[in-house]
This record gives C-alpha cells, sequence and structure tokens, in this order.
C-alpha cells in the first residue's frame, strides 16, 4: 500500500510521488471515482518536455473526457506502458500499478505542490 501522506498533490487531482529528481504522476482515486471507468488513455512521449499546470495527456473514461495536468515542469522519462495497453489499472488501482508518467524535475520545485491535509481539504473532506 502507498502511503498517501508521503505523496504531493496537485489541484488537478494528480498526485506526486518523488524519488531524487523523478517524479512518478498519476491520478488520485478521487479523480478515478469522479471519471468513472477508464478506457483510453493519452501520455506524452518519453522525452516531450513538460510545463506545469499544461495538458499533457488525456483520460477517457465511459462518462467524460478529462485532461492530464503535468503537476511540474521537466522531461518525461517513462510511461506506464501497461496503462496505455489496459486503462482499467487507473481505476483498479490510482496509487500502484495505475501510475502515468515519471518525469525528471528539479526537487525543489515539488515544494510548491499540496501536502495530503491540504489535498483531502480541498476535495472537502474526501479522501
Amino acid at each position: 500500500m502507498t502511503d498517501l501522506d508521503a505523496l504531493k498533490y496537485t489541484a488537478e487531482h494528480e498526485w506526486v510521488a518523488l524519488s531524487g529528481t523523478t517524479a512518478t504522476v498519476g491520478i488520485t482515486d478521487y479523480a478515478a471515482e469522479k471519471l468513472g471507468d477508464v478506457v483510453f488513455v493519452d501520455l506524452p512521449a518519453v522525452g516531450t518536455a513538460v510545463t506545469a499546470d499544461t495538458v499533457c495527456g488525456e483520460i477517457e473514461s465511459t462518462k467524460s473526457v478529462g485532461e492530464l495536468y503535468a503537476p511540474l515542469s521537466g522531461t518525461v522519462v517513462e510511461i506506464n506502458e501497461a496503462v496505455v495497453d489496459d486503462p482499467s489499472l487507473v481505476n483498479a488501482g490510482p496509487f500502484g500499478d495505475g501510475w502515468l508518467v515519471r518525469i525528471e524535475i528539479e526537487p525543489a520545485d515539488a515544494d510548491a505542490l499540496l501536502d495530503r491535509a491540504a489535498y483531502v481539504e480541498l476535495t472537502g473532506g474526501e479522501r
């Protein structure tokens, strides 16, 4: 089980796990629940430069289409091919096997992201 308190969060309902200069990014269980059954994921290619707070991908569900925002600026170093092949992993394990991208970042930039308590407050006390 992922330690949710160790993660950082965005107002766009993404989570970020930091490991040195690499940020693993996914959407939260709150976002996955609101989206419904995820049926398609469009992720940026490895090597793509992404800019914080800009759209870098798309998540389609049976209910709607949601945009994936880059939580931090950097370069995409890995995408989760398993999620591209089986988008339902986003719903089944948003904090685990359902991660989306890994971005090489400047670690200090993550200080501006939300902690767990602030994210829970943002969602009205849910998760």
